[in-house]
């Protein structure tokens, strides 16, 4: 069972930087997509940044480009979120969730089609708890 474990959030002032971690366990596919997530209050649950693990790409949705920065750290078996120059708008509990694919192309489309829309969203099997992130103006 793969179990995920999301860490780092905060209070932080617009303009600053937070890093999120999500340590993960129970890996045994071969390749998996990580994704981050977030949820504002009142708002939908929206995929930010996601990170597939066979060709190591990792994708970004438009308001978090040139922000944030998706990374893993494979001997650790945690998946990375720095977050700078964030935003009040940024404020939301965040969330990582994992996914198994066995083909290159299907980690593509997870990935591609959970931060353009979040229609990958629904495939995303493992959950961890959130981490809350308020950024304060």
């Amino acid at each position: 069972e793969v179990q995920l474990q999301a860490s780092g959030g905060g209070l932080v002032q617009a303009g600053g930087s937070l890093r999120l971690s999500c340590a993960a366990s129970g890996f045994t596919a071969d390749n998996y997509a990580v994704g981050w997530f977030r949820q504002a209050p009142g708002k939908e649950r929206e995929g930010m940044s996601c990170i597939s693990s066979g060709d190591g790409t990792s994708y970004y949705t438009d308001s978090v480009k040139g922000r944030f920065t998706i990374s893993s750290d494979n001997s650790k078996n945690t998946v990375y979120l720095q977050m700078n120059n964030l935003k009040p708008e940024d404020t939301a509990v965040y969330y990582c969730a994992a996914v198994a694919y066995s083909l290159q192309d299907v980690g593509r489309w997870i990935c591609t089609n959970t931060v353009k829309d979040s229609t990958g969203t629904s495939l995303f099997g493992s959950w961890g708890q959130g981490t809350l992130v308020t950024v304060s103006s």
